[in-house]
């Protein structure tokens, strides 16, 4: 099978040790990954802010880049979810404005099949035991996009639990949201801290060295506070420990 890598913007800025890990994992698994070099941003962050008009020259570049892939793997259940979710609303608003089908038809052959890597691994690939080795006390944080938007479900505590060497204990209050929301960080700043401190103080309350989630952009969030606290706790986004094996161990 050979599918496209959507790194997303925060994971190549700030990240690309993710997208490695992606790499890795999906090649162990006999799945030949691309990375297209013309992707861009999917167009979240300016649609959340109000930019519609502006996210779709976005959103159909993304369709000329990916479209011709048999499947489109994001590591960032928040990236997956515009695609998924909030590519159609965009179609359907320039429709309802007398725009026509154009861009519907341009979609069409991205929204399907773009998934999140866990849901990618549990539900394409077929598989749970991806052969990872990751000796540490491990509690998985469901965040929002993936948890509501794309309904990721016990797929990602499924992959943890089959990981060798691996202790994962339950997260309290795991459903509720860190704090980071994008712009709802900078613009509620307060509150946005106030909730992220609730969720690092459950997790501590585990006795777990690793907050681990499927977006790095609340882990960037959860990472800044446990700084900020003094944590000994580590993010760690779950493609690195599902990549991580005897022969090369994650840190």
């Amino acid at each position: 099978m050979r599918v496209a890598l959507f790194l997303t913007c925060v994971n190549d800025t700030l990240y690309p040790e993710t997208g490695r890990a992606v790499v890795k994992l999906l090649t162990r698994l006999g799945v030949e990954v691309d990375f297209p070099m013309a992707q861009t941003c999917c167009g979240q962050a300016h649609y959340n802010t109000g930019y519609r008009h502006e996210t779709e020259p976005l959103a159909r570049h993304f369709s000329d880049v990916f479209g011709a892939y048999e499947a489109i793997v994001t590591p960032s259940g928040s990236c997956g979810a515009m695609v998924r979710e909030l590519y159609p609303r965009l179609a359907e608003r320039a429709r309802a404005e007398g725009r026509g089908d154009t861009l519907t038809a341009a979609l069409a052959s991205v929204i399907p099949k773009t998934y999140e890597l866990t849901e990618f691994l549990v539900d394409v690939v077929g598989v749970t035991d991806v052969g990872a080795y990751y000796p540490h006390k491990v509690t998985y944080h469901p965040t929002c996009h993936g948890l509501r938007s794309l309904g990721l479900g016990e797929r990602p505590r499924r992959l943890l639990a089959a990981v060798r060497g691996l202790e994962l204990v339950e997260l309290p209050g795991a459903e509720e949201c860190c704090g980071f929301g994008g712009t709802f960080a900078v613009k509620n700043a307060d509150v946005s801290a106030a909730m992220g401190t609730d969720k690092v103080r459950n997790a501590e309350s585990t006795g777990a060295q690793v907050l681990c989630a499927a977006d790095n952009s609340c882990l960037m969030h959860l990472g800044g506070t446990m700084t900020r606290l003094g944590s000994v706790m580590r993010p760690v986004h779950i493609a690195e420990i599902l990549a991580s094996t005897e022969e090369e161990p994650a840190v």
